[in-house]
């Protein structure tokens, strides 16, 4: 079993200072934004330290690293192609900074059709994922289960399978179970998370389980709202 948190990663040391953050908690791996995840400001790859960053996690045992992708990212919205385009593109360079990182896996919001609709969005995600998954490195893309607050894509395992199946180079794709967000789209994970996971093991399958954020809800089961009451450690297969 593999225990962090989400750790910062800024100035100069980068991921080296990440390694020591995630060490100081008593973790065995960590998350981290590439940069700030409200917009597209970032350092080269030269610039993230990360020759230092591997060597204090090697150090003290640090591995199976995430990043985490821009909230800003949305290849869902059909209304207007600068927004998809711009998540495409940005998506892939943030793809090749998490492969020079190091790290498997890199999490995504799947978006949200602002208004289009849910088939209309979907479709829309797959076209970028497919575009995005032509390049040729081993990173995973771990599609995170959503609360459903306003238009977002992803608050049922069946949108996250039909994504998943649309996708061509579809082993690339993995899952981030968040608890908070199934939580808050209607999964009795509080009493009955067995259940739930054996349903979402029938419709996708557990194996696409990559990363787990842990974290409690403020809010009533089904709100399919985002307030997340504790920031509890995430733990990564």
């Amino acid at each position: 079993m593999l225990l962090g948190s989400h750790v910062s990663m800024s100035g100069k040391k980068m991921l080296e200072g990440s390694a020591i953050e995630a060490h100081e908690y008593g973790e065995t791996t960590f998350m981290i934004y590439t940069g700030a995840p409200q917009n597209t400001r970032r350092k080269s790859i030269e610039d993230l330290n990360i020759t230092k960053g591997r060597e204090v996690m090697e150090k003290y045992g640090l591995s199976n690293i995430v990043v985490h992708a821009p909230y800003i990212i949305n290849i869902a919205n059909t209304t207007k192609p600068e927004t998809f385009n711009l998540g495409v593109d940005f998506l892939q360079q943030e793809i090749e900074r998490t492969q020079a990182i190091g790290a498997k896996d890199i999490v995504l919001h799947p978006g949200a059709h602002v208004g289009a609709g849910v088939d209309a969005g979907i479709n829309k995600i797959i076209e970028g994922l497919n575009e995005v998954l032509t390049n040729d490195n081993n990173v995973r893309i771990a599609l995170e289960t959503m609360a459903g607050k306003g238009t977002e894509i992803g608050r049922s395992f069946e949108e996250l399978a039909r994504i998943i199946d649309g996708v061509h180079n579809n082993e690339r794709l993995s899952v981030c179970f968040d608890t908070c967000h199934t939580h808050d789209a209607g999964y009795n994970v509080k009493e009955d998370f067995d259940g739930v996971l054996n349903e979402f093991d029938k419709i996708i399958g557990v194996d696409r389980i990559k990363v787990v954020h842990v974290n409690d809800s403020k809010n009533d089961r089904g709100a399919q709202k985002t307030d997340m009451k504790y920031w509890l450690r995430l733990h990564w297969f």
